[in-house]
């Protein structure tokens, strides 16, 4: 089973002249990411989602990747 990651946004750097965060994978999805989705944490640890409890940032993208695979396990299910 494949292990699902989600987008982060890099720190600010301003003293480098860094101001624009970019995105890449992060360790895990955060706990209010997950609440809005609907999964619980052991749903989650099921279906191999990591789950970073450091986190407390919300991002869309990563609340509509976890909706679109919860909308895939129904599809294969039936």
């Amino acid at each position: 089973m494949e292990k699902h990651r989600p987008l982060v946004k890099t720190p600010r750097l301003i003293s480098r002249g860094k101001t624009t965060p970019k995105w890449r994978k992060g360790r895990g999805f955060s706990l209010p990411e997950l609440k809005e989705a609907g999964i619980t944490l052991n749903l989650a640890k099921k279906l191999g989602i990591y789950v970073d409890r450091r986190r407390s940032s919300k991002h869309e993208k990563n609340v509509e990747y976890l909706k679109s695979i919860l909308e895939n396990l129904g599809k294969q299910e039936s």
